[in-house]
C-alpha cells in the first residue's frame, strides 16, 4: 500500500535547531559554549527534557553554581535556538498542502520549550493536523509508543504514513511501528522520495 499520509519530525527537517546559540551572548564564542555543554553533559539532559522532565530540575542536579543558573535559563533563551526555517521542506509542506495531503508531526521536544519555539515558527501550529510532542507525552522517538499514539489520535493506520526525520534511528523506529520512513537529508532527495510514492 503506498502511503498517503506525511507525518514530519521538526527539529532538523523543518526548523535548524542550533542549541548553542542560546549562551552565545554570555559566553561570546561558539568554543566556549560547547565546552559547557560538554561539561554539563547538555545532550543527555536535553534528552531527559524532551521525555518530560522539567529544566529546572535537570539544572539542580549541577554542581557548579554558575553552569547551573546558565541551564535553568534555557528555557527562556531558547527561541534564539530555532531562528531558522529550512525553506525547501517547508515548499514541500505547501505543496503537500496544497495537493490535500493530510500532514501529522511527532517531534522530540520539552513540552516547556515547544511554546517558546512557536514564538518565532509560528506556522508549526498550523500545519498539522495532529501533532504529538514528546515532553507533553513522556514518550519518545524512536520508541513504538509515540508513533502509536500518533496513529491512534490522526485515525490513521500506520500503514498509510510515511514518517519523515533526520535521524535514521528514528525513522527505523516508524518503520517497525509499521510506518512507511525516509531518512531526510536535504529537500531536494525528499522531493524526489515524495513524488516517487505519488504524494507530490
Amino acid at each position: 500500500m503506498s502511503p498517503s499520509v506525511v507525518v514530519f519530525d521538526v527539529g532538523g527537517v523543518l526548523v535548524d535547531w542550533k542549541p548553542h546559540l542560546a549562551w552565545m551572548d554570555e559566553f561570546g564564542s561558539r568554543e566556549a559554549v560547547e565546552a559547557f555543554m560538554d561539561r554539563i553533559d547538555f545532550k543527555a539532559r536535553n534528552a531527559r527534557g524532551d521525555a518530560g522532565e522539567r529544566f529546572e530540575d535537570l539544572a539542580n542536579e549541577i554542581d557548579d553554581i554558575d553552569d547551573r543558573r546558565r541551564l535553568a535559563s534555557y528555557v527562556s533563551l531558547y527561541s534564539r535556538t530555532v531562528l531558522d526555517a529550512i525553506p525547501g521542506t517547508w515548499r514541500l509542506v505547501d505543496r503537500l498542502i496544497d495537493g490535500g495531503v493530510p500532514i501529522h508531526g511527532i517531534t522530540n521536544w520539552s513540552a516547556e520549550t515547544w511554546p517558546e519555539g512557536l514564538k518565532v515558527q509560528p506556522r508549526l501550529a498550523e500545519i498539522f493536523g495532529t501533532l504529538v510532542v514528546s515532553g507533553r507525552e513522556r514518550v519518545t522517538k524512536p520508541g513504538a509508543e509515540i508513533f502509536r499514539l500518533l496513529c491512534e489520535r490522526a485515525k490513521v493506520a500506520p500503514g498509510e504514513c510515511v514518517f519523515i526525520d533526520d535521524g535514521l534511528h528514528n525513522v527505523d523506529g516508524a518503520k517497525a511501528a509499521g510506518m512507511d520512513g525516509i531518512h531526510f537529508t536535504g529537500a531536494e532527495a525528499l522531493e524526489d522520495e515524495l513524488t516517487r510514492r505519488g504524494l507530490l
